[in-house]
């Protein structure tokens, strides 16, 4: 307050000018004291602020208030609000800067409403920070999971009830926006949608959290990261507990842990809600089918049109976007409700800057060329009677060309049921790669010995926790990975440089003929594009292996996602991974690449290679050294089916 900071500026003077002068205004008699130091009522002057702040108990069906906040812009009339819903924090995400301009105040990916005169809306989840109730990690929409008369979806209706019979300077239409969890309920907000909600955007929503989304992939424990999130959470209505480390280097810390279960219980998890439910539903079971998103709105009638925005190197819901036009697209066969954006963005890139990411420059600032030319263009259609916009059905960004391409429909080629089946890139003796079938070889097969021991990082070590001051965890996609091609326990495959650019754009889908001397294994496939040795515009790309897809599986799940099952040692299986969404062009000179490993660590956790019912708390004596093949015959033709777009 104003006379705090004239008392800290008359210090220093008093020092200056002597001792004697302190002594003598000391011996003077003092102004009364008021009668009190803080008033009973304060009201801040706000005459130069640009909008007005309004904070409200919005109630709900079950009584519950939710905490909201509500950012009006001065002099607005019929204007539209834009609501987002989220778990971390309604009041600081309404602060992005202390100032008196609501463009300062409020997130970077609502820069182009605040211009556009948008009222803007920020509500605290229930069970957290101001909102009453209970809080449930992404709480399941009412049914089988959740016997109660609330959820998402319900209190999103709730919300704009009150929103338009109380907001006087709205036009009466609401759209719900957010990113990651933010994500999930603006989904959720179109079931059973009111009828004022006119348009969706859910910048990275996490859709399948087993599948491919935060908690798992294809069965593998997404530890590094999570469970620190899982603390974070739940722990507390206002995350007032953070995770606690003494660990410089992640890896060291959760390879002394053993397990993810014994690090889980060296921080008191087994006290929350989420974590429990974790160790109950390992495996593809209801718990996870019934709360997937995709799977849910691909039964609800289409009734608001929703603008789905994904990054290609999602860091942490890099599935979810993709999965959910996936299953939207089919049932909306005329493009009027249904689109997707592809940007060449980390998780929540598309809401701040998209220059560049990591070592990799794009052309200007993809984030916000997106949302001034694409989303507010859409959203003044549908929530200002502008005129429609040129939506394309799917914007996509061409890494390697650097361009953005209007596609009618995703994926522009895929390896199935879709009119430009995908060309199968074969593992071929000798560590190549190459569109010909392998020959009878007597180099049936590349191997490796997998060591619980010492897995292979999944990023240059050291490794940082996600929320380290000095982390870049949101780069790792695209890390240089020499550092994993440098070692033993890592195949290598590669074709010769490129004479002809090599254009992608889908879903790539690595389907191994692979053994193991275990019970149990994971898979981790990588797809890379490898730079030439010499970049002269760029000298630190030159050789750079630039990670364009990758991800891992668990092997137990091989013949039933819902049903773990140990695996014939020394038998040759086969496994099918979909690897994460591709739009690249691979210029002439680059190579591609392939690697292939059996761990990527800390940020999943270790499988022990030996069956065990509970990975997430394998004992000590289960992690097992094992010797991994990957086949490469006629009979056995490992490949990665490649969306190659003629």
């Amino acid at each position: 307050m104003p006379h705090l900071r004239r008392a800290g500026w008359l210090v220093p003077l008093l020092v200056l000018t002597g001792l004697s002068v302190f002594i003598e205004t000391s011996s003077a008699q003092a102004p009364a004291a008021p009668s009190s130091e803080i008033p009973e009522r304060f009201t801040p002057r706000t005459e130069t602020f640009d909008y007005v702040r309004r904070e409200e108990m919005i109630p709900m069906r079950d009584g519950v208030k939710l905490k909201t906040f509500i950012l009006v812009p001065k002099g607005a009339r019929q204007a539209p609000m834009l609501l987002t819903r989220t778990p971390y924090n309604a009041a600081a995400r309404v602060l992005r800067f202390n100032s008196p301009r609501l463009a300062a105040v409020v997130p970077q990916m609502n820069d182009t409403a605040v211009a556009a005169g948008y009222i803007i809306v920020f509500q605290d989840v229930r069970g957290k920070y101001g909102s009453e109730g209970d809080y449930f990690m992404t709480r399941p929409l009412q049914g089988p999971l959740n016997p109660t008369a609330t959820d998402h979806a319900t209190d999103s209706y709730d919300t704009i009830e009150w929103l338009i019979h109380n907001v006087p300077e709205s036009n009466g239409r609401v759209g719900t926006i957010g990113g990651s969890y933010e994500g999930y309920t603006t989904a959720l907000s179109t079931v059973h949608p009111h009828p004022a909600l006119k348009v969706a955007v859910p910048f990275a929503p996490m859709v399948d959290g087993w599948i491919g989304d935060d908690w798992f992939h294809y069965g593998a424990f997404r530890q590094d990261g999570m469970l620190q999130y899982i603390y974070d959470q739940e722990a507390t209505r206002k995350n007032a507990e953070e995770w606690w480390s003494g660990s410089y280097d992640t890896y060291d810390e959760f390879l002394r842990a053993g397990s993810a279960g014994a690090m889980a219980a060296s921080r008191g998890l087994e006290q929350l809600g989420f974590w429990k439910a974790l160790v109950e539903h390992q495996a593809y079971d209801s718990f996870w089918q019934e709360q997937a998103v995709d799977r849910l709105l691909a039964r609800e009638p289409l009734r608001v049109p929703m603008m789905i925005v994904a990054g290609l190197f999602d860091q942490e819901d890099i599935y979810g976007g993709p999965a959910l036009y996936r299953a939207l697209a089919p049932k909306d066969p005329e493009g009027r409700f249904v689109y997707l954006v592809l940007g060449p963005w980390n998780h929540g890139q598309a809401r701040r800057e998209g220059r560049s990411l990591g070592a990799l420059q794009f052309e200007g600032d993809t984030a916000g060329w997106f949302r001034r030319n694409v989303m507010q263009p859409f959203l003044d259609h549908h929530l200002k009677d502008a005129p429609r916009p040129e939506t394309p059905r799917v914007l996509a960004y061409e890494t390697g060309a650097n361009a953005w391409q209007r596609y009618d429909h995703w994926p522009r080629s895929c390896a199935e049921g879709c009119s430009a089946p995908a060309r199968e890139l074969y593992l071929l003796p000798g560590g190549r790669l190459g569109f010909d079938p392998p020959p009878v070889s007597p180099q049936s097969y590349g191997e490796y010995v997998s060591d619980p021991a010492k897995p292979v990082p999944y990023r240059q070590r050291p490794t940082l926790a996600y929320n380290a001051a000095d982390s870049t965890w949101g780069e790792w996609l695209v890390d240089d990975q020499r550092h994993a091609a440098s070692r033993t326990d890592v195949l290598v495959y590669e074709t010769e440089p490129l004479a002809a650019p090599l254009r992608v754009a889908g879903q790539p889908i690595a389907r191994l003929f692979a053994s193991t001397s275990g019970s149990d294994t994971d898979w981790v496939v990588k797809l890379i594009d490898v730079w030439p040795d010499e970049v002269p515009e760029n000298p630190p790309l030159g050789g750079y292996q630039q990670m364009l897809s990758a991800d891992i599986f668990r092997g137990r799940y091989r013949q039933d996602l819902a049903v773990a099952q140990p695996l014939e040692p020394g038998k040759v299986l086969a496994y099918r991974l979909p690897l994460p969404q591709v739009n690249h062009t691979f210029l002439p000179g680059h190579r591609v690449m392939v690697q292939l490993q059996s761990s990527w660590f800390p940020l999943y956790d270790r499988n022990p290679q030996s069956f065990v019912p509970n990975i997430l708390f394998a004992p000590p004596s289960s992690y097992v050294k094992a010797t991994q093949r990957i086949w490469h015959t006629p009979g056995h033709p490992t490949a990665i089916e490649l969306p190659v777009v003629p």
